[in-house]
């Protein structure tokens, strides 16, 4: 089988999508299956690779560190017929996607996508509500007019379902448990960042609006106000509100930036606690890595996190933006030691059972299945010449 993907966002850009893509193009690398993706150029761009097609970008405004795709249509045709694929994949909806849709229409190939980010639920952190039903209109237009719609979660699955999109199909996600495990060196982590307290929590994540960062900070300085010198925060990750989020907390806390996969492991087995509000997330990658690393979670009791997380076996489902749910969760985890290593025993326990390979596999079965019930095969449709 050769499959096209089309994406607007790839590494170097970190985000869910961008590292869920990056493991699938290694996974077919590994299994020698032929694939080309197309995603826009990134500034940071650290090395060329056969496979990846790379089209013009700019910066995207309410986003300076992703990219808007300003794709040359000649330049994807062309690579396209050199490579005539058995499947064109859309990851995203927007440019690159509306591009693949175009040609696997156009060239007759069969075409599937898969549902990522909620874009919705961003809306409102955006003060964007209001294009809504625009925004749902779209994304059912564009969804329906594949063969398939991957979603990565029961959550999202019933979502869409429900907003009437039809031929979906869950594609999970996994997690490296030889990379993410609990016996990375807690003491190589607090002598790095100078921890000396008991305790040990951290967040990691994108630092922008939609990841909830304003309960996340009431959170820190409720917990911070009642146990003071016993608790270190470690926040992972870089976004817009980095710089005004730093400038709010000038103790027991430390701000990493991102922090590569490896680091970022050490980071979560160094935990007590892994405190994620994020009521957005249609999966939740960086939750399943910390219970790989023995880590409970405390998480919003929303989206694709509602669906990883065992309440009170993992880790603490709370309400969305209650703040203070959130707090007494944390409280009541660090001050039960036994509690927390039952949590910590039963989240390994769980994220073993995640294995990438079982879900790619599963992914390539549903690839075949398109495949095979598509009438359609590849044809140039006069643009050969």
């Amino acid at each position: 089988m050769r499959i096209a993907i089309f994406t607007d966002t790839f590494t170097p850009q970190v985000n869910g999508v961008a590292k869920t893509l990056e493991r699938l193009t290694r996974y077919l690398n590994k299994k020698g299956i032929r694939y080309t993706l197309f995603a826009p150029q990134n500034v940071r761009e650290e090395h060329k690779r056969t496979n990846i097609q790379k089209v013009k970008s700019i910066p995207f405004a309410v986003y300076p560190e992703c990219r808007f795709a300003v794709p040359n249509p000649y330049f994807v045709r062309r690579k396209l017929l050199q490579f005539q694929p058995d499947l064109i994949h859309v990851a995203t909806p927007f440019n690159m996607g509306l591009l693949g849709r175009y040609y696997a229409r156009k060239l007759d190939i069969p075409l599937v996508g898969s549902y990522h980010t909620d874009f919705d639920a961003y809306l409102a952190y955006y003060k964007m509500e209001l294009i809504s039903p625009i925004l749902w209109n779209y994304l059912r237009w564009f969804h329906n007019s594949l063969q398939k719609t991957f979603v990565p979660s029961p959550a999202t699955f019933v979502q869409l379902k429900d907003k009437g999109f039809h031929s979906l199909a869950i594609w999970g996600r996994g997690v490296d448990c030889g990379l993410f495990h609990p016996d990375n060196a807690e003491n190589a982590i607090r002598r790095e960042y100078g921890i000396a307290a008991e305790h040990i929590l951290s967040f990691a994540g994108r630092l922008a609006p939609e990841k909830d960062i304003a309960t996340l900070q009431k959170v820190m300085k409720n917990i911070n106000g009642k146990m003071k010198n016993h608790v270190h925060w470690l926040i992972a990750g870089a976004g817009p509100l980095y710089s005004e989020f730093k400038a709010k907390f000038s103790e027991h806390v430390t701000f990493t930036g991102y922090l590569p996969a490896q680091k970022l492991a050490q980071v979560f087995a160094a935990s007590d606690l892994m405190v994620f509000p994020s009521a957005t997330e249609t999966f939740g990658n960086v939750v399943l890595e910390s219970l790989a690393c023995g880590t409970p979670v405390i998480g919003a009791n929303a989206g694709g996190v509602k669906n990883i997380l065992v309440n009170h076996k993992t880790g603490i489902l709370c309400t969305p933006q209650r703040v203070n749910e959130f707090t007494s969760a944390v409280s009541l985890l660090l001050g039960d030691h036994l509690k927390r290593r039952e949590m910590s025993q039963a989240a390994r326990r769980y994220a073993l059972t995640q294995s990438w390979d079982q879900i790619f596999e599963k992914l390539l079965d549903d690839y075949a299945d398109v495949v095979g019930h598509s009438a359609g095969s590849f044809m140039s449709d006069g643009l050969t010449s």
